[in-house]
């Protein structure tokens, strides 16, 4: 104590208190304060996992750094993943797109190569290379009872119909491409799709549908994916088009292909010969 009164009054003894009570501090709030690094670890973790997948499966077609890799003739063999986001991801592995089984008009859906937790860590992966959309909350992918179906099938008819069919049955596109069905789709998918515009497919973000309109759409497609088969033949859910064709065809064809068995085997044919 009298160490420390008589040197109170020196010119470096209130650097020393605010030094000490720095050091305290510092030490106390490393002692108490709530341990959020386990997170960002586990995050950490989970993009370089991404990334030892992305090297191995991708990189061949999309570069060591997901900036896409040009081809000697023009155009790319693997576009830049640099700001698709993690939604993009998860859609084209997810559903089995990517990685591509040989160079084709459009990527088919199949069944997907990578599990769930590997999908997940090269979301996380791309995800950390720009700002991009995310995965969707199961608040709008899973449709529960507030889902309006009647808003969600006049916005999928106004905006879907002209590729996918009023029912979702899918339809052919010019170039050899085709809008896949999406009776069998999970509403994720469906989501994502929305928001990255996969191959042909046009965006539609957020700000132009909302949320809660995708979820609409996505309930509109799962009631019209559940509704029964009422006997007859259905003509493949492709429209009154599409119907009528069939009609023409089945019915006015039989009906010449009658007339002209008739006219070849009628009385007048067999007098002749």
């Amino acid at each position: 104590m009298r160490f420390l009164s008589r040197r109170r009054r020196h010119p470096l003894a209130g650097f020393v208190v605010l030094l000490l009570g720095l050091v305290v501090a510092g030490g106390l709030y490393s002692t108490l304060a709530p341990r959020s690094a386990g997170a960002d670890t586990a995050d950490a973790r989970q993009v370089e996992t991404g990334r030892q997948l992305f090297l191995v499966g991708c990189a061949g077609c999309h570069g060591k750094n997901a900036a896409g890799i040009l081809a000697a003739k023009g155009g790319n063999y693997g576009p830049s993943l640099v700001g698709v986001g993690a939604a993009a991801v998860d859609f084209q592995v997810g559903t089995g797109r990517m990685p591509l089984a040989n160079s084709s008009q459009q990527a088919p859906r199949k069944p997907p190569v990578y599990t769930a937790e590997e999908t997940a860590a090269l979301s996380a992966y791309v995800a950390s290379l720009a700002p991009g959309p995310a995965i969707p909350d199961t608040e709008y992918t899973d449709p529960s009872d507030e889902a309006d179906v009647t808003n969600g099938g006049e916005f999928f008819r106004t905006n879907c119909t002209a590729c996918h069919n009023s029912v979702g049955a899918g339809g052919a596109l010019p170039g050899g491409r085709y809008a896949p069905p999406l009776d069998d789709v999970s509403g994720k998918y469906i989501y994502e799709a929305m928001i990255t515009g996969p191959q042909q497919m046009p965006v539609f973000a957020d700000s132009v549908i909302t949320p809660e309109d995708k979820r609409d759409i996505i309930a509109y497609i799962e009631s019209v994916s559940e509704e029964p088969r009422y006997g007859g033949l259905a003509g493949g859910g492709l429209g009154p088009v599409s119907e009528g064709l069939f009609s023409w065809i089945i019915g006015i064809g039989g009906l010449v292909v009658a007339a002209i068995w008739i006219g070849a085997h009628g009385a007048r044919v067999k007098k002749q010969t």
